[in-house]
């Protein structure tokens, strides 16, 4: 378990790798955010959680919970999804957009794809726009 890393993570590095390549700039991991999210654009008010499919629950292949001490890790993801949904409410309270992207999607995703779903995303993103930059 002490090899499982919380930041810098690939899927994270990808989705991190698209934005600067989008001409966006943010911040890692701001500690007087409730979670610490991966990503946060405050111009835009938006932060971008990474979310990896075992830890958090996700409804995919990699989001299984182990047959193994299962009620241990059943306890243990139910608690992360708690903390999730408590943490996103704080946030939306606080005025930010909150979104998760997911690791079984990020590694499924080609970087000109990712790119496509993180322009979606921005709210203000606008191709040519001397503004992009100085985000």
């Amino acid at each position: 378990m002490r090899a499982i890393r919380a930041k810098n993570t690939k899927p994270e590095l990808a989705v991190r790798r698209s934005l600067h390549a989008l001409g966006f700039r943010f911040r890692l991991h701001i500690s007087g955010l409730p979670g610490r999210p991966d990503i946060v654009m405050r111009k835009l008010q938006l932060i971008i959680h990474v979310k990896g499919c075992f830890w958090h629950g996700h409804r995919c292949l990699k989001g299984r919970i182990p047959e193994g001490n299962r009620a241990y890790w059943l306890k243990k993801i139910l608690g992360n999804k708690s903390r999730d949904r408590r943490n996103a409410r704080r946030l939306r309270s606080m005025g930010w957009r909150a979104v998760t992207l997911w690791e079984c999607d990020i590694r499924r995703w080609k970087p000109k794809q990712l790119e496509a779903k993180l322009k979606k995303l921005i709210p203000r993103y606008q191709p040519g726009s001397a503004a992009v930059g100085n985000l």
